[in-house]
């Protein structure tokens, strides 16, 4: 990495914060860099994140993206992405939220879990992920995406901190021995109408090698996830448009739900 490439690095970090605070979206990095590498991308989604932090923000937590077939295929990657979560997106269940203070935002829920002890290393087992669990819970991500329009790559994706707005995170509860998360259904309502469904299974086949997915990724980029920290699986179905002046629910039957609503 040159001298330039760590100006545009810093550059394009600047104007995708600029884009989120001013609702001024940008065009996607990939139409003038079309070969933009997924590891030049992490490192624009890193210096956005280091400028957070300085700002006061804290890290709390990952989310893993496009974890589902019906992402992939909605979103047009074969891949999965990784994205921070900061102490200032997360919001507990009820919350409201204003759509105004976002650009093009979805929504979509996801199986989520907070850890009890560190996952690191290339090679995690999904019973060691399990093991490594303390709670898990329902969660809603609001997605958004500070480009024009949805129309970006996973290269995209990545720089813009794998499109995580906020999240909201239901009542966390045990991952008992017996519970089968990749089982476990999903039912996401608007407005009390069912609009969506999706089992845990449609993220990497089970939502723990989410876990074990990202622990590799983050220790390959000399890092790892850590006790206390919220971990997003990634969602069961296809994004929701998030609409103004309406309520936004997940259940499943052995979580409790997860509730949002929009003004």
């Amino acid at each position: 990495m040159d001298e330039q490439d760590d100006r545009w690095i810093a550059a394009t970090a600047s104007a995708l914060l600029t884009a989120e605070s001013e609702l001024m979206p940008i065009d996607a990095l990939t139409l003038r860099r079309p070969r933009l590498s997924l590891e030049t991308a992490y490192r624009v989604q890193g210096a956005a994140m280091a400028r957070r932090i300085s700002g006061g923000a804290r890290v709390v937590g990952h989310k893993a993206g496009v974890t589902s077939r019906a992402m992939q295929e909605q979103m047009g990657v074969d891949e999965s992405d990784s994205g921070v979560l900061l102490d200032t997106m997360v919001l507990p269940t009820g919350s409201t939220m204003a759509r105004s203070v976002l650009m093009q935002p979805r929504v979509e829920a996801e199986i989520a879990f907070r850890l009890g002890c560190d996952l690191a290393g290339d090679s995690v087992s999904v019973d060691e992920a399990r093991a490594g669990v303390e709670k898990v819970f329902l969660a809603l991500e609001v997605i958004d995406t500070r480009f024009t329009s949805w129309r970006i790559t996973v290269a995209d994706s990545i720089a813009d901190n794998a499109s995580c707005a906020r999240v909201v995170t239901g009542p966390m509860v045990p991952l008992g021995v017996d519970l089968d998360l990749a089982a476990e259904l999903l039912v996401v309502s608007v407005d009390g109408t069912a609009v969506a469904t999706g089992e845990g299974r449609a993220v990497l086949g089970d939502p723990l090698r989410a876990l074990t997915w990202l622990a590799g990724r983050l220790h390959r980029a000399g890092g790892g996830l850590r006790a206390g920290q919220l971990v997003l699986a990634g969602a069961v179905h296809a994004s929701l448009p998030l609409e103004a002046r309406s309520t936004v629910r997940a259940s499943s039957p052995h979580l409790p739900p997860v509730e949002l609503r929009v003004r």
